[in-house]
């Protein structure tokens, strides 16, 4: 197994200052990767759960990271709980979604660049990148389940690609999401540049990647970075409920089908081949899951009630 070792990174004074007290003109002049003030600090309560907290509420674990005070930059011990946390998920056959949020008003301000900039001993990057859990924890995990995310203030930097990890972004009026990190010389390392291109198309994805400038909520859901925009405090609500109504239906058919979709825009060569891979995992959910819910829509549809409404 083979390590990059980064080994006493040296960061100047300026870069030191930089982050602590760099100031976002076009976010009006909030100051972003500085210590939180005097009110937010009020509002963040770490709790007694450690930096990951998670809670099951049926078929659906809802997963927090808890670094208020940080704005739930992740550390090295926060990618390791979310990466465990989501690994324990994926696992668990009595579950069906996950909810990722972060507590105390903000989603997550990428990787802690106060550990960066401060570590005294080495930071070991794992080269295979199949193998290791990446700097964020779990955002290059190729998950059999889906994930929605609960978005609310920041999800910039790795708190974006972490954002991306999620089949559907729910997001709150005032929240930012942007690649915050170019100003720092911070690659995305996290799956920033493969997600995000496929999700909003080429052009866009430069526009964000090149420029790191702050997307609003309002731009973000006509882009299709955002899925939902919802009222300030509605996040995590809303996206409980729609987790709620995603796991209600048939599983093994919306898992093949979900699957699908990912080959045919990750791994698929070829037209037929996507085509093909579809087939070849729907038709056993036909024998599983089809012919009951066929019977159920004839039954209903004797009933005079084929469909119900959905809120989705």
């Amino acid at each position: 197994m083979m390590a990059l070792t980064l080994r006493r990174i040296s960061v100047n004074n300026g870069f030191r200052r930089a982050i602590h007290h760099v100031t976002l003109n076009s976010v009006k002049g909030q100051r972003f990767y500085s210590n939180m003030s005097k009110e937010e600090r009020k509002g963040a309560d770490p709790g007694a759960g450690g930096t990951v907290i998670s809670e099951r509420r049926g078929t659906v674990m809802v997963i927090g990271i808890n670094r208020p005070e940080a704005r739930n930059a992740v550390n090295q011990e926060t990618a390791q709980r979310l990466t465990k946390e989501l690994s324990a998920f994926d696992q668990d056959n009595s579950l069906n979604v996950a909810v990722l949020y972060g507590v105390g008003g903000n989603f997550c301000a990428g990787f802690d660049l106060k550990e960066l900039a401060q570590s005294s001993g080495s930071l070991k990057l794992e080269e295979d990148v199949s193998c290791c859990p990446s700097p964020m924890g779990p955002s290059r995990m190729r998950l059999s389940k889906p994930v929605i995310a609960a978005v609310s203030g920041y999800a910039v930097a790795g708190g974006l690609e972490l954002a991306l990890l999620a089949d559907l972004r729910v997001v709150e009026e005032s929240s930012i999401m942007g690649v915050f990190c170019r100003r720092f010389g911070v690659p995305l390392i996290d799956g920033g540049t493969v997600r995000l291109p496929q999700l909003i198309g080429l052009s866009r994805a430069l526009d964000l990647i090149l420029t790191g400038r702050p997307v609003k909520a309002q731009e973000a859901l006509t882009f299709g970075l955002a899925n939902r925009v919802v009222p300030d405090g509605q996040a995590l609500q809303v996206a409980l409920e729609l987790a709620e109504q995603v796991s209600a239906f048939p599983q093994l058919c919306l898992r093949a089908d979900r699957n699908s979709a990912y080959h045919a825009v990750f791994d698929s060569s070829s037209f037929t081949q996507s085509m093909q891979y579809e087939f070849d995992h729907g038709l056993p959910v036909i024998v599983a899951e089809a012919v009951t819910g066929a019977t159920k829509f004839t039954l209903g549809a004797g009933r005079g009630g084929t469909f119900s409404k959905s809120k989705l």
